[in-house]
């Protein structure tokens, strides 16, 4: 009797033991979370002061909000509006979605699928060409642009990546590909497909995750990168959103903060968009993709 009357007693103990350390770990989440998402919410907030109050007053609010911000910068810079930059930046992230893609998944089909000689040495010598800095290679990239023409246009930024030059993306696919069963290859085989067909007909389509992944990827690493944008172009007519946004920056003290941070607010959303709306098509292309036996 006396360990029936206390065993509900304990129980009770327990579960309210584990809703405590529940809550506890939760609001540490949380309180993690607010402290990493803070300089979003604070640009965010800036974007909608005057530049005289930004860095004036430590509150978060704005004291009275305004647009005014976000007209200056569409239209701030003389001849150009800012407009242009979001072009040309959709038109290097598009052309760079499409060579690494390409190229990835050509590539990684053939280090996953295919026999021939020198493939061990060739993918650890993609391996390295992974864990070497891009520092390393830079002057002498450089050079060789220079001496084809390439210097201030797109073709630096765009034509390496239909050539295998993102060897993560290549890891990642055939890491991706060498878990397909190869039954499928015997089975498009005996159906009549030849190499390429089967790469179209059979591979592809199962690799729609590790290409989404990919996709996402280049966008926003292009869409972001700053470094190799500012090397190669110099005409302010090509300047992507990065690139667009150094000019709001002046080192004689008349920095347009409002402006700035505005135009960095509107730069963050096609990220966004991107990665939340092919999220869903990843999630979809696991469920679909699932092999059964």
């Amino acid at each position: 009797m006396s360990v029936s009357a206390h065993s509900p007693s304990r129980t009770s103990r327990l579960r309210h033991s584990r809703l405590l350390r529940h809550s506890l770990l939760h609001l540490a989440l949380v309180a993690c979370g607010l402290v990493m998402v803070y300089p979003l919410i604070w640009m965010t907030l800036s974007s909608f002061k005057e530049d005289s109050h930004i860095f004036a007053s430590l509150s978060l609010l704005p004291q009275t909000w305004t647009l005014d911000n976000y007209a200056k910068g569409w239209t701030g810079i003389p001849k150009l509006n800012f407009g242009v930059f979001f072009a040309n930046s959709f038109v290097v992230a598009g052309l760079v979605v499409v060579g690494n893609v390409v190229s990835a998944s050509l590539t990684a089909f053939a280090f996953g699928r295919l026999e021939f000689k020198g493939k061990g040495a060739l993918f650890g010598v993609m391996l390295i060409t992974m864990m070497m800095p891009a520092q390393i290679i830079l002057i002498p990239q450089y050079l060789l642009f220079n001496e084809l023409d390439w210097i201030n246009s797109y073709l630096p930024l765009i034509v390496p990546h239909f050539f295998g030059s993102a060897p993560f993306f290549i890891f990642l696919m055939v890491q991706f590909i060498r878990g397909l069963p190869r039954e499928l290859d015997e089975a498009a085989t005996i159906d009549g497909c030849n190499v390429f067909q089967t790469f179209c007909r059979i591979i592809l389509p199962l690799c729609v995750p590790a290409v989404i992944t990919t996709a996402i990827f280049s966008f926003i690493w292009t869409w972001d990168d700053f470094f190799a944008q500012l090397i190669y172009i110099n005409d302010p007519v090509k300047f992507t959103v990065s690139l667009g946004l150094r000019l709001f920056l002046d080192g004689s003290g008349t920095s347009q903060w409002g402006a700035m941070f505005a135009m960095s607010v509107l730069s963050l959303i096609p990220s966004f968009i991107v990665f939340l709306a092919a999220q869903k098509h990843f999630v979809q292309g696991i469920a679909t993709t699932g092999m059964k036996n």
